[in-house]
């Protein structure tokens, strides 16, 4: 029988800061009864990324906020709280450690169990949280630091597929936002430019669909819209607001080109194991991306299988994920308590070396 408990979480790995309160019933379902996040964009805005030193102190001076706003949202005290989650890595480490901190003062105060999450696992297991989807399952975790393709096999079996060996995807769009004078975040803002693009414009490389398996590479298509880009401005002496929607539009083509094309090996090789995927799953913060969504559900349904892509306010970073996962590694192992150590790096698959590269969030494995 499942132990009913209600967990508080904590997530501070880049620029958001957030905590939720989730209830695990005895029948084991799994509801979330607050959820806050606190962006950073606008302290970050005049830097054209995120400082992590800014995002630490902003962490720690918002944490205990989000945390007393997830209890007000949820109607409950800290008393009726019967565990604390809280993201251990990897991430910016100054914001890794402020939550870790935050986590430990409210565990040692009330005498409750803490729990230490690796924060891709975070986003890997949002499948079961929102869709309950069933073991195995493929998850495409794309975000402004990883890139990956994990087969889920349990809530601490992570295989990976392949990944990123440069840049992740969310750095690529940041980058290019940044190349084209738009706003950050960049995702949501190329992707709106790219609305009203021709894709077909500028001819810009599909990188590594010659290379065997489902490792991805985003660098030199950052390099090469860098050098449409200066075509353009020497031949015109500037951007107009077509170009740089077609820019937008040719990059973002290609992303999903190569997404789509290594999701397909990606499928392939898990069927491969005699490991059938339940579901084709995708999270983090560029599966927001409509485009991305689309050729992965067109993916999905030539393999006759599911697609699960969480609500967009559960694939950004959020503590939801968070606390659901904590309330998954409760029936396996026990609680980190006071040793546990933040972690800016931290792969998922430690039986597989790590991915080259590292992104905002560390290695990208």
């Amino acid at each position: 029988m499942t132990t009913a408990c209600t967990v508080l979480a904590i997530e501070s790995s880049c620029d958001d800061t957030a905590a939720a309160i989730l209830r695990r019933g005895a029948d084991g379902r799994t509801s979330i009864l607050a959820s806050v996040v606190r962006g950073q964009t606008d302290l970050h805005a005049a830097y054209g990324g995120v400082v992590p030193e800014i995002a630490a102190r902003a962490h720690a001076e918002a944490l205990d906020l989000c945390a007393e706003e997830a209890m007000d949202t949820a109607g409950m005290t800290i008393s009726e709280i019967d565990a604390f989650a809280v993201t251990a890595g990897p991430g910016l480490i100054g914001g890794v450690v402020s939550g870790v901190m935050c986590a430990k003062g409210l565990a040692m105060a009330t005498g409750k169990p803490l729990y230490g999450v690796n924060h891709l696992a975070g986003h890997a297991l949002t499948p079961r949280l929102t869709d309950a989807t069933a073991y195995p399952y493929l998850m495409l975790l794309v975000s402004g630091g990883h890139c990956q393709f994990l087969l889920v096999r349990g809530p601490d079996q992570f295989e990976r597929l392949g990944g990123t060996i440069d840049d992740a995807p969310g750095e690529a769009f940041d980058k290019i936002a940044r190349l084209l004078g738009l706003e950050q975040p960049g995702g949501p803002a190329v992707e709106r430019s790219a609305q009203s693009g021709a894709s077909d414009r500028f001819r810009l490389p599909r990188p590594l669909l010659d290379r065997d398996g489902c490792d991805l590479s985003f660098s030199g298509l950052k390099t090469a819209v860098l050098r449409a880009r200066d075509a353009v401005v020497a031949e015109k002496g500037g951007l107009t607001q077509v170009d740089v929607a077609d820019l937008c539009a040719g990059f973002q083509a290609s992303v999903t080109d190569v997404l789509a094309v290594k999701t397909r090996r990606a499928m392939q090789m898990c069927i491969q194991q005699d490991a059938v995927p339940t579901a084709l799953c995708v999270a983090g913060g560029v599966a927001a991306n409509q485009a991305i969504r689309t050729v992965l559900e067109t993916v999905a349904s030539g393999f006759k299988t599911d697609f699960v892509a969480p609500p967009l306010a559960l694939c950004t970073d959020n503590a939801a994920m968070i606390g659901y996962a904590a309330l998954e590694q409760m029936d396996i192992s026990a609680p980190a308590g006071m040793t546990l150590a933040a972690r800016p790096r931290w792969p998922l698959d430690q039986s597989r070396p790590a991915m080259l590269g590292s992104g905002k969030k560390g290695a990208k494995a």
